[in-house]
Order: C-alpha cells, then sequence, then structure tokens
C-alpha cells in the first residue's frame, strides 16, 4: 500500500537531461500549478573513479576536479529547467543537486513529497513492456504517490510514433 505523500510538501521531478526527462519535468511543472504545490527539482550524479583518456586541450571535468564536475551537474539542472518560469510563473521552484545515486536520492526526497515525478524512456515491443530501472525502484520504494511519465516512443525506422 502506498502512503498518502505530504499533503503539503512539494511535487518533486527527476531531473537527468533526458529527452524523457524533459517530459517528465513538463508533467511535474504542470501538476505543481494545479495542485499550488513548490517544485523540487532534483539532479543527482557521481564522480568517476579515476580520470577518463581525453585530449590535452578537453574541457570535460573529471572526478580530481570535483568543483568543475558539480558546476557542470548545475548547468545541467538549470538548462533543462530554463523557460518554465516564463510558463508557470505561480510555481516556486527549488533546484536540489545531490552528489550521490539517484534512486536514494529519490526515495530519501519522496519522504516529503506529495508526488514524485520522474521520467522512463518509451520503447517498443517487447523493451517496452519494462520501464527503466529508476522508475521500477520508485514504484517499489517511494514514500508518496509516483507518477512515471514515458518518453516519446519511436518507431523502427527512430520517428516518433
Amino acid at each position: 500500500v502506498r502512503e498518502p505523500g505530504t499533503p503539503d510538501g512539494p511535487v518533486v521531478v527527476g531531473v537527468d537531461g533526458s529527452a524523457a526527462g524533459r517530459r517528465a519535468i513538463d508533467f511535474a511543472f504542470a501538476e505543481a500549478a494545479a495542485r499550488g504545490a513548490e517544485l523540487v527539482a532534483l539532479h543527482a550524479w557521481t564522480t568517476w573513479n579515476a580520470p577518463l583518456p581525453a585530449p590535452p586541450d578537453a574541457t570535460v571535468p573529471y572526478a580530481n576536479e570535483p568543483g568543475a564536475l558539480a558546476a557542470s551537474e548545475e548547468r545541467l539542472l538549470a538548462e533543462a529547467l530554463s523557460g518554465y518560469g516564463e510558463r508557470f510563473p505561480g510555481v516556486k521552484v527549488r533546484h536540489e543537486l545531490v552528489r550521490g545515486g539517484s534512486r536514494e536520492a529519490l526515495i530519501e526526497a519522496s519522504r516529503t513529497a506529495r508526488l514524485l515525478v520522474v521520467g522512463a524512456r518509451g520503447r517498443g515491443g517487447f523493451a517496452g513492456l519494462l520501464l527503466g530501472s529508476v522508475s521500477q525502484a520508485m514504484l517499489h520504494h517511494a514514500h508518496c504517490p509516483v507518477a512515471v511519465v514515458r518518453g516519446e516512443r519511436a518507431d523502427a525506422d527512430g520517428d516518433p510514433a
């Protein structure tokens, strides 16, 4: 039995920078506006254990530059949310950048949320029966109602169906 969520809690949306994540953000803003709720946009990230090989002029932040990596992840979150303030001026938005696994961060955030929104990549055929591992985990472990927003399903030639 799913817990009812916190009636005056925020709508929490997981942000990962994907197309499916974009649709989840759309849904979360609409829900927050309809409910008069704050929106918490949560992005979790981890560092690599070792630097990846790269050309000398590469600007990729590495684990030995945690400040640069955190700044890069904050930019990803800000870019994913750009434009929504104009479309939903009444929705108060809080950015949450969490260093750690997305499953754990979202489950923890669900403790005080009225709704948790996550994206799932849309796939056709057998793969379409399976949700992503994060959305599956939320359905089983979140402490509030969960909305899983599917990405666009693509047909065999890659075009949206």
